[in-house]
């Protein structure tokens, strides 16, 4: 099983940058971001190793099924703070602005609105965890042959490619997510009561009725832009931290 203080240090690599105390305002919402990541890349080492040790799933099907159970509880844990980075760039509210936006949410809404995007961020980000994670695992064996360390190289084009395909096909579910959050924003910027909130898949017949296909992947190009670069970026980096940690423990054993 993968050790737990090897998948800890590898996250430190991409979780505590240089600086991270005196980062400005307009940096907040990536701040955001850490928490998901420690608890996301965690999680699935642990899940992966875990079905794969108990025989539970298949070796191919391993990767999909541990990607899809630790980005679903990665959402429930972070969906507050996702609704609220989306209020912070609708609104453009500071950073030092954030525990209003709580209280005016939890005040028109109460707590159950803090996970108002819960169902359109499952719903997008689920399926692209189990995408993404099935598509690299078989992208890198592909890619790496019968070696067993990974190059960086290797990590890189294997999670830019499957990040790729990932986020096109889920895109319609991120264009939901983003029009409700963005909607409710605006609805509290006036002061409004929020309606009944509408299910996803109603929400997902309308677009298409107004807008075609088309509309369903609106946003195409810059949502590719964003993913394949940060997906590769991310998971070399974690894929980097992880074998430079276990190659220290290794000449250093732990109690030593």
């Amino acid at each position: 099983m993968v050790s737990w203080s090897r998948c800890t240090s590898a996250l430190m690599v991409l979780a505590v940058p240089p600086g991270f105390r005196i980062l400005p305002d307009s940096l907040a919402p990536w701040v955001m971001t850490v928490p998901a990541t420690a608890i996301y890349f965690t999680a699935y080492d642990q899940l992966k190793a875990f079905l794969c040790g108990q025989s539970l799933t298949s070796d191919l099907y391993a990767p999909m099924v541990a990607g899809a159970l630790a980005r679903m509880g990665t959402v429930t844990v972070i969906s507050p703070l996702e609704l609220v980075r989306t209020k912070l760039q609708a609104q453009h509210v500071s950073y030092r602005q954030l525990a209003t936006c709580v209280q005016a949410a939890v005040a028109q809404g109460g707590w159950r609105s803090l996970w108002l995007g819960w169902g359109p961020t499952a719903l997008r980000d689920v399926p692209f965890s189990a995408l993404y994670w099935f598509n690299y695992e078989l992208v890198k064996s592909w890619l790496n042959g019968p070696k067993d360390q990974t190059s960086v190289g290797v990590s890189f084009v294997a999670g830019g490619i499957s990040g790729m395909v990932a986020a096109t096909l889920t895109l319609p579910f991120d264009v939901v997510k983003t029009q409700r959050q963005i909607t409710l924003g605006a609805l509290e910027a006036v002061r409004v009561k929020p309606p009944r909130i509408d299910s996803t898949w109603l929400l997902l017949r309308r677009i298409k009725a107004e807008s075609g296909t088309r509309g369903l992947f609106a946003g195409f190009l810059p949502r590719i832009i964003k993913a394949a670069p940060s997906c590769a970026i991310m998971i070399s980096t974690y894929e980097f931290g992880k074998s430079f940690f276990q190659r220290l423990n290794q000449e250093q054993p732990l109690g030593s």
